[in-house]
């Protein structure tokens, strides 16, 4: 995962390229990842809104962590995403 601060990739926070192996999906390590950089990116920044490009299929995943969809979605690499945001 790469954490940003505001202004970099949005005017907010921003979390981006969050990724496990194959092997490690389903068995929890991506909510881990979530909510560290969740911590990191608030340690270093403050607390904060966040907002990140997620790809559609993984909205429930974010939604678990607090964003919520702001309905703007758009086709990045032929798939599908949505702009989501977690309040501060």
């Amino acid at each position: 995962m790469r954490c940003f601060p505001a202004g970099i990739t949005f005017a907010e926070a921003s979390i981006g390229r969050v990724v496990t192996k194959p092997s490690a999906r389903g068995g929890g390590v991506g909510h881990l990842l979530m909510a560290e950089a969740i911590r990191a990116l608030q340690q270093h920044w403050g607390p904060q809104a966040i907002r990140i490009g997620a790809q559609a299929q993984l909205k429930n995943f974010y939604q678990q962590h607090g964003f919520v969809d702001m309905g703007l979605p758009y086709v990045e690499d032929g798939i599908d995403h949505l702009e989501m945001v977690r309040a501060a």
